[in-house]
């Protein structure tokens, strides 16, 4: 019996409609030489592997051809590494300098450019440094005197963390909060000629915060406090001795990253003493300021010499390490506040805002 076609005007049957969406069907196909021909398309466009195999619905065809592009890809590097050590191993024997090494493209070198980047020889900005509120300190008329406090009820943890600190800061003395609002201690520390205040915050048993005043005149600035790590539980830390440490300062580049720095070198005394070996870092990454604090070790080791003939026989040589002192821990600048602190109707240099935040590789400091 010989059916009936389909009238015009009348939808086809459930066959028709299949064959009709997969004519249309705009999608990757799923068979197995659809697959093929669709990842040697996609090897000639641009993006990641996985950006050029996403379009494949097969799960089995999607991971062969991801792992033949890797394989291909892996293999081109290890192509072009060769070819650069024999060019490398050429100029060494003709007595040339190697070919340069790649930049390896990373966040930091990749950093926007800022208008407030500044030259620390700049004669505009060593006059500003001149009349700043840290002036007096850079020219020794005024030695570092640091008031250290803490929030409402201190755990034994804070208490752990403040004798660290103030092995730290050899020029800091604590006081107890008991209490007391903030700015009554800051017009008690600026009467007392303190030059600083320092006012560490805790939560639940950990330290998050930290409050630095400069006195009399400010700024303050309201740091988070992350990643502390005490002294005790660093492997092979030392004790830090009584000597003034030196201080190191990185990378703060901008105009509010190098008034950061200002800021904290105030906090240390201008006559570092070198005998005791001791130095503080505060190394800015991405906004993040690592404090470190270290001392160096000089220790004689023995090594066989290699230019003798003997091969028992051994040279002295003096070598030097670091051995860290903690604590250690990470500061993230939340504002700037001009003069002492004003919860109210205080005025704020700096506050971070969304709309500058445009890139990643946008930094403030």
């Amino acid at each position: 019996m010989v059916k009936a076609a389909a009238k015009p005007g009348k939808s086809p049957g459930k066959k028709g409609r299949a064959n009709a969406d997969s004519d249309d069907d705009a999608g990757p196909s799923t068979s197995g030489n659809a697959g093929r021909d669709s990842g040697a398309a996609t090897s000639t466009r641009g993006g990641t592997i996985g950006q050029l195999t996403s379009g494949i619905r097969n799960k089995q065809k999607r991971g062969e051809l991801y792992h033949k592009l890797k394989h291909q890809k892996e293999k081109t590097k290890a192509k072009e590494r060769r070819k650069k050590q024999k060019a490398a191993e050429k100029a060494a024997e003709a007595g040339l300098e190697p070919p340069p090494k790649p930049l390896q493209h990373t966040i930091d070198n990749q950093r926007e450019a800022d208008d407030t980047m500044v030259d620390p020889t700049d004669e505009e900005v060593m006059a500003d440094e001149n009349d700043d509120e840290f002036a007096a300190h850079f020219a020794n008329a005024r030695p570092p005197k640091v008031l250290i406090t803490t929030s409402y009820k201190p755990s034994k943890i804070m208490y752990t963390f403040l004798s660290e600190v103030l092995e730290l800061l050899p020029c800091a003395e604590y006081y107890k909060r008991s209490g007391f609002p903030l700015k009554k201690i800051v017009k008690f520390a600026a009467n007392r000629d303190y030059t600083d205040l320092m006012v560490f915050n805790e939560d639940r048993k950990q330290i998050n915060g930290l409050l630095l005043v400069h006195l009399p005149d400010g700024p303050t600035a309201h740091f988070r406090l992350s990643n502390l790590k005490l002294g005790a539980d660093i492997k092979g830390h030392g004790r830090a001795t009584q000597h003034k440490p030196e201080l190191i300062l990185n990378h703060f580049d901008t105009r509010l990253g190098h008034r950061m720095g200002r800021m904290f070198a105030s906090l240390f005394p201008q006559d570092p003493q070198f005998r005791g070996r001791r130095v503080v870092t505060f190394h800015n990454q991405r906004d993040f300021i690592f404090v470190r604090h270290h001392r160096y070790v000089f220790e004689e080791k023995e090594s066989r010499d290699r230019a003798a003939k003997d091969p028992t026989k051994k040279k002295k040589a003096v070598v030097a390490r670091l051995q860290e002192l903690g604590p250690r821990f990470t500061l993230k600048l939340q504002s700037l506040q001009k003069g002492t602190f004003d919860s109210k109707n205080g005025e704020f240099e700096w506050l971070p805002k969304k709309e500058n935040k445009t890139s990643r590789r946008r930094f403030f400091l």
